[in-house]
Parts: structure tokens; C-alpha cells; sequence
């Protein structure tokens, strides 16, 4: 007689990693972000003619008193009001002139809608990020992403980078 074996249960885990997505930089080039493992990460979409345009000083500022243990990762966009420069070379170039950023920057991304980039699917959906659900509302929405790679929070356009929203985490 054959003995039937009882099927093992395990708890799969549909949650995927940060570390696992995939994105380029300005130069089209892989970004690793598991080579920020150990350290938090701040995600803001970002454009070169916006209101908020200014935050790139305070995201550079924050990016320099933490970069110990802290990763800025500047997401080009250009789906809120045609804000974002068209080329990379042009976005990679009024970064640096005008702000000095020294942050990592992506390609331009789709950070809403059925194009939506896998990094902003994870940041947004509750199933992907097993936190909390949210949608982009505008330019400059912040993500921090744990040094486990968890998801912390997220903050509106209106939360400047060195509010103590954000730093507390950092201190």
C-alpha cells in the first residue's frame, strides 16, 4: 500500500522585494537599489518646472547631512502639468546647475496609471509594499523606504524634505 503524503501548507508570500525592482538612472544605466540595503531610502517624483521645484535645495541639503544612512532618489515625471524637461541630458544638467543635486536620479518614470512603473506600483499598493495603499497626488510625493526595506511612509508635495516628519527617522 502506498502511503499518500499530506500536502505541505506554506504561507507564500506575495509581497515582493524593493531591492528586486528593476530601474535606470539618467544615463540609462541599472540603479542596484539592494546596494542601499541598510540604509533608508527617500523616493520623490520630481520636475524641473513645478511649484515645488525649489525642494530639490532641501532634498540635496537632506541627502548631505544623512547620506550615512540615508539614499535620495530623485524619480523624474512628467504626467502632473508638463512639468518635467523633455531629455535626460536636460534634466540631468538643470539638477546639477541649478540645485548641485548629488542624489541619485532615474529615467523619467510613470508614476500613476496603466503605465505605471513597477517602483511606483510597490510604493503605492498595499499588496506589493504590505503597508499601506496610496496614490501620487502631485509633484515632489515622498516615499521612505526602511533600512529592512519596508515601506515607513509617505508625505504630500507640501512636506518639505527636512521636516521632522521625515528626520526623525534619520536622527
Amino acid at each position: 500500500m502506498i502511503a499518500q503524503l499530506s500536502p505541505i501548507i506554506q504561507k507564500i508570500d506575495t509581497k515582493t522585494s524593493i531591492y528586486n525592482i528593476k530601474v535606470n538612472n539618467l544615463n540609462g544605466d541599472s540603479i542596484q537599489l539592494s546596494a542601499y540595503k541598510d540604509k533608508y531610502i527617500l523616493f520623490v517624483n520630481v520636475a524641473s518646472k513645478c511649484g515645488f521645484t525649489s525642494q530639490y535645495k532641501d532634498l540635496q541639503k537632506l541627502y548631505t547631512t544623512y547620506q550615512d544612512k540615508l539614499m535620495v532618489i530623485g524619480v523624474p515625471c512628467n504626467q502632473f502639468g508638463n512639468q518635467e524637461l523633455d531629455t535626460s541630458n536636460q534634466i540631468q544638467a538643470f539638477c546639477e546647475i541649478n540645485y548641485g543635486v548629488t542624489f541619485l536620479m532615474t529615467e523619467k518614470l510613470e508614476v500613476k496609471g496603466p503605465n505605471q512603473h513597477p517602483l511606483y506600483q510597490w510604493l503605492t499598493k498595499k499588496h506589493e509594499n504590505g503597508e499601506i495603499e496610496s496614490s501620487v497626488q502631485w509633484n515632489f510625493q515622498k516615499y521612505l523606504i526602511h533600512p529592512n526595506g519596508g515601506l515607513v511612509d509617505y508625505y504630500l508635495s507640501s512636506t518639505y524634505p527636512l521636516n521632522n516628519k521625515i528626520t526623525q527617522h534619520l536622527q
